[in-house]
């Protein structure tokens, strides 16, 4: 996942997945402009696995992540950038995220978690045993997209594939493993690039699910399972 190779970024006049649109308007007697972009609604889910003790993350590697430690040493100026591979090694843009997908299909959000977790991380969860935890709106300042928060507990049982996303869309992901105790510590590592509402999801996990898992999971040792 970390052989990069070739990178160069260039203006975006398309985009299958974002639009840029600019808002005109009017606020208390004042003209104003906001550039912003369209983009699909989410969702993510935060996965716990009670065989392994474990929270289930996906790893992959984020372009955008990647160009923002690039180019704190370059500037694009309309024109194409190369970026030098050696110096800005692939290691910079992967990101350890809740399991996730766009609303792009003609189905229910928790119908849509499911097919993620499946695709994702290889679980075969019943639909009927999805939490929806929250809705939000993510980048406020940029698109203003809905996102919905999903709990769902798996067993080792429930494995059914590897997971590591759809090839044939271009998905390269890495299925990670995080056993709870260990939770709060990664939430506040800063050098893991991870977004924010990560840490939303691992905060409600500690107060709504946690205490009872200790008191349920904890009187028996976890499974070893290798990665």
């Amino acid at each position: 996942m970390e052989d990069l190779n070739d990178v160069t970024v260039t203006t975006c006049h398309d985009s299958q997945y974002l639009r840029l649109l600019r808002m005109h308007y009017k606020q208390n007697g004042r003209e104003r402009i906001w550039d912003m972009i369209k983009v699909h609604d989410s969702v993510s889910v935060i996965i716990y696995n009670a065989t392994r003790k474990c929270l289930v993350f996906v790893k992959q590697f984020r372009p955008a992540i990647y160009f923002h430690h690039a180019a704190e040493n370059h500037t694009l100026d309309g024109k194409m950038l190369t970026i030098d591979v050696n110096k800005y090694p692939a290691s910079l843009g992967m990101t350890f995220e809740l399991c996730a997908g766009i609303v792009d299909k003609d189905k229910s959000l928790a119908e849509i978690a499911k097919e993620e977790i499946h695709e994702e991380c290889g679980y075969d969860v019943p639909l009927e045993s999805l939490e929806r935890v929250v809705s939000y709106r993510a980048g406020i300042g940029t698109s203003g997209g809905l996102g919905t928060l999903y709990y769902a507990e798996v067993t080792n049982g429930m494995k059914v594939s590897d997971g590591g996303g759809n090839r044939e869309e271009g998905e390269y992901i890495d299925v990670v493993y995080i056993p709870v105790e260990e939770a709060l510590e990664f939430m506040w590592k800063d050098s893991i690039n991870k977004p924010g509402m990560l840490l939303t999801a691992l905060m409600w996990f500690q107060t709504k699910k946690l205490p009872d898992i200790k008191r349920r999971d904890f009187s028996k040792p976890a499974v070893k399972v290798l990665i």
